[in-house]
């Protein structure tokens, strides 16, 4: 008859009864990794030892007072004991000792490891087996374990655990390995570690052990040993063991730690597999960086942006940058290889728009004469640091023949640049065309249409501007480079080291739209001044009455009220971020316009004087013809890069305004579309739709989305910006390795440079990044620790115990202890900067002193007891 609670680890009927790290050995074991031969006790087994009232109990104990009280008469029934003792006799066979040890439902899964926290015997007879057992379950409800479920969210009271039975290895060196190294995060290196006889005292970190470091190729590039002369293992049984941890990761598809043995016949055994905790954390330092910067970007797109005006200006730049290098003749197909950079300009950090500044510089590569152009482009983005030189070198590597056909390109670019200088005009005067035809006069009625009338109104306007950006980028380019040349000759002719002169003669050129709201605004103040003879309280409710109040008046200042639509008509689009699609318009509130016109009001008629630039310029101009001589061609050319640098800037805040437009009609279509959504129940509000991104909308209206809950995608983006409003915001630069949402902390690294080990510091094994400056408190007995916020624990050595005071240290340091002690794998999951293997620690530190401990590195340095202040 099969037994009821004790199942055949090999059988595949048992696996729906297995949980933890028994399950994982029944995998493991399944695809051929060498396991010992082992059975398992189903949790149901602990509940069929207990009463109904036990059970009861148990079931409702909030702590482990309540819980052993519950467990305090468990008896085995006999049945129970009988399946043991048939199941253990066959597994001991020649009379081998067992291993008793826990697997619970959530232990050794991938976010909780459960390290140490429940029992587990070694070298057990077969007749012992039931008393094991019995303190494996009670281990399972005790204080440290109630703890530790508190601390991580976990539901109490615990899950019965269920419990292996495992022949025992008579090893002649085991220990532990790790598929990826849990310090560095490098994904392609094996860590194993290894004691002579069994890994008890290693997991426990009672005994240190040999380390190796092992590549993918089976290179060993590092050797920790205890004895220089007496390595544990050979190169090949390293080799053996990474591979082994390689297999147990390749198994459970994520990388693992596995326990390990070596029995005297040279027989390598899998003793445990579990994934790895705190490595998802951790950035791959092999993968390339990805920098980011918002030096110049934060200025259209500062603080959290929504998912719509992120998707809409991903799809903006890779349309337009694609258009730039056409437009400078790169070929076709190098344009087609690189559509993935062209694709990733930007990225969204914690709901913030960065540049992905090495794919900028990407596209810039691809253009002629990448050396010569590197410092224009920077100029134009505005980045505040350059790209350093050794990136610049990865970017720019070439084949001779790449370079001779890279000046065969720079002559056709250059000969297509003065084609284009020639044509910029009348490239403008065709922009302007396609952008009166494509938003006509006035702001549309848009309400009638339906969502596919709308979403072909915004595929025609992507069609006519957003795909034939010309104008806009040509003049863009030429407006930098005359800038620039200006600046040059203002320098080298004028002696303007610091730029002023530069900037004096472009100031007041006139023709330049953006000035034109300012001057409209006075306008209408005085206007709201001639209206106040008629309304004397006018201005005082402009300043402080509500829009409904305003307008009511407004028909008693006519004059004012045209001046007053007018203006909405024309820059009614103007508003703060004005390029992010959730940003209200004046159109939605014009409360900010009239509040600044009666504000400006309120100063009287010397307040409303424009002031005067003229002068400044024609001053700046006779000085520079003054410093430049009498040379006629000197003269002519500083006239003419001055004329076109003033004309291009002048442009390029005009076509700005133009870009300003197409955004404010992009926003009209999709405030309409949000509103379509929210009339069939997509949405529980039109404002929603920010949440959503643009293929999104378009493929639920056209069938071809791959998600139709848009309710799902909101609620779950909503909650997700809401934590990233929360957080600190990321650096203003900083790098990324590896998937660039996991692991990497989004701030400047400011770590100076470590010195190494000398008086003063110690050198240990680092188990947890993180750099922390603190006070010591030396703890013999956690329950006594009395630690303050701050404060750096320092050990020489913890178990399971310790997680009561863990979560409180800013800092960790252990005398003893490897990567898979208590200390370093609760350290990692607590985030904790920790530093293990730190020989005479507690006699060197004492309560009060003052350290400063790198995680990463595994330096501790002394400081002075004020700590360093």
């Amino acid at each position: 008859m099969k037994p009821t609670f004790v199942f055949d680890a090999c059988s595949p009927e048992s696996l729906p009864e297995l949980s933890g790290k028994a399950r994982g050995l029944a995998l493991a074991g399944g695809a051929g990794l060498p396991v010992p031969p082992w059975y398992f006790v189903a949790p149901s087994a602990l509940l069929a030892a207990l009463s109904p009232e036990q059970q009861d109990a148990l079931a409702r104990a909030t702590d482990a007072g309540a819980a052993q009280a519950a467990l305090a008469h468990l008896r085995l029934p006999p049945a129970l004991l009988t399946e043991l003792a048939a199941a253990s006799a066959d597994l001991a066979g020649d009379g081998s000792l067992l291993a008793v040890r826990s697997s619970a439902p959530d232990e050794d899964s991938r976010g909780h490891s459960f390290a140490g926290q429940l029992c587990s015997f070694l070298n057990v007879p077969p007749d012992q087996v039931p008393q094991r057992l019995v303190e494996v379950w009670r281990s399972g409800f005790s204080e440290r374990v109630f703890a530790y479920r508190r601390e991580h969210g976990l539901p109490l009271p615990p899950p019965p655990p269920g419990v292996i039975i495992q022949r025992m290895v008579e090893a002649r060196v085991s220990g532990v390995a790790f598929s990826a190294d849990p310090v560095s995060g490098r994904r392609i290196v094996a860590v194993v570690a290894a004691v002579q006889g069994l890994a008890e005292g290693l997991v426990a970190g009672h005994e240190q052990g040999d380390t190796y470091r092992v590549q993918a190729d089976g290179t060993v590039l590092e050797r920790h040993l205890q004895h220089e002369d007496a390595p544990l293992l050979t190169d090949a049984e390293i080799r053996a063991v990474a591979a082994l941890a390689r297999r147990a990761a390749a198994i459970f598809s994520r990388p693992q730690d596995i326990e390990w043995a070596l029995a005297g016949d040279g027989q390598l055994y899998l003793l445990q597999s579990r994934p790895i905790t705190g490595l998802a954390d951790l950035p791959d330092p092999d993968a390339p960086p990805v920098l980011w910067d918002n030096s110049n970007i934060i200025e259209s797109y500062g603080g959290m942006t929504t998912p719509l005006t992120y998707s809409f200006a991903r799809r903006a730049y890779e349309e337009v940058y694609q258009q730039f290098c056409r437009i400078l003749y790169v070929p076709e197909g190098v344009i087609q290889a690189n559509r993935h950079v062209f694709a990733a300009m930007i990225g969204l950090i914690r709901g913030r728009i960065y540049y992905n500044l090495l794919n900028w510089y990407r596209v810039l590569a691809l253009l002629p004469g990448f050396r010569a152009n590197r410092h224009f482009m920077e100029q134009m983005m505005g980045v505040k640091e350059s790209l350093p030189d050794s990136l610049v070198a990865e970017l720019d590597q070439s084949t001779w023949r790449q370079r001779w056909l890279d000046r065969l390109y720079l002559l056709r670019t250059s000969l297509g640049l003065v084609l284009n200088f020639l044509l910029l005009e009348r490239r403008k005067r065709a922009f302007y065309r396609r952008l009166a035809d494509a938003l006509g006069q006035g702001r549309p009625d848009l309400t009638a249409l339906r969502a596919d009338e709308l979403v072909a109104y915004y595929q025609r306007l992507e069609r006519l501007l957003l795909t034939r950006w010309d104008a806009p980028l040509l003049n863009d380019f030429f407006a930098m480079i005359f800038y620039g040349v200006l600046g040059r000759l203002t320098a080298a002719w004028c002696g303007d080291t610091t730029g002023s002169l530069r900037n004096d003669l472009l100031s007041g050129s006139g023709g330049m739209i953006s000035a034109e709201p300012a001057e409209r605004v006075r306008e209408l103040a005085r206007l709201v001044l001639d209206a106040q003879a008629a309304d004397p309280g006018f201005v005082r409710r402009l300043q402080t009455g509500t829009r409904a109040e305003i307008e009511a008046s407004l028909p008693h200042a006519p004059a004012f009220q045209r001046a007053y639509r007018a203006y909405l008509e024309e820059f009614g689009e103007r508003c703060r971020s004005e390029l992010k699609l959730e940003s209200p318009t004046l159109h939605d509130d014009p409360l900010p316009l009239l509040r600044a016109v009666g504000q400006l009001a309120a100063l009287g008629q010397p307040g409303l004087e424009a002031p005067e630039r003229t002068g400044t310029r024609d001053q700046a101009e006779q000085q520079a013809l003054a410093g430049i001589g009498q040379s006629f061609w000197r003269r002519w050319l500083f006239r003419w890069v001055l004329q076109q640098t003033r004309r291009r800037v002048r442009d390029r805040e005009n076509l700005r305004f133009a870009r300003t437009r197409v955004f404010g009609r992009a926003r009209q279509i999709f405030r309409e579309l949000g509103k379509r959504l929210y009339e069939v129940d997509a949405l529980d509000d039109p404002a929603d739709v920010f949440y959503l991104e643009v293929d999104e909308i378009f493929g639920f209206v056209d069938g071809t989305t791959t998600c139709a809950d848009l309710r799902g995608l909101v609620s779950v983006r909503r909650a997700e910006f809401a934590r990233y409003a929360a957080m600190e915001a990321p650096a203003e630069r900083f790098v990324t390795r590896g998937m660039v949402h996991r692991g990497n902390r989004f701030q400047a690294d400011s770590r100076e440079e470590q010195p190494g080990p000398a008086a003063g510091s110690k050198q240990g094994l680092g188990c947890c990044p993180g750099v922390v400056r603190g006070r010591v408190r030396v703890v013999r007995d956690p329950l006594t620790a009395g630690l303050e916020p701050g404060d750096i624990v320092a050990a020489e050595h913890t178990d399971p115990g310790w997680i009561l005071i863990l979560p409180m240290a800013a800092g960790l340091l252990v005398e003893r202890g490897s990567l898979l002690s208590h200390a370093a794998i609760v350290a990692r999951e607590l985030g904790i900067p920790a530093v293990v293997g730190l020989r005479g620690l507690t006699a060197w530190l004492a309560d009060g002193d003052w350290v400063e401990l790198d995680g990463g590195t595994g330096v501790v340095r002394r400081l002075p007891r004020d700590g360093g202040q």
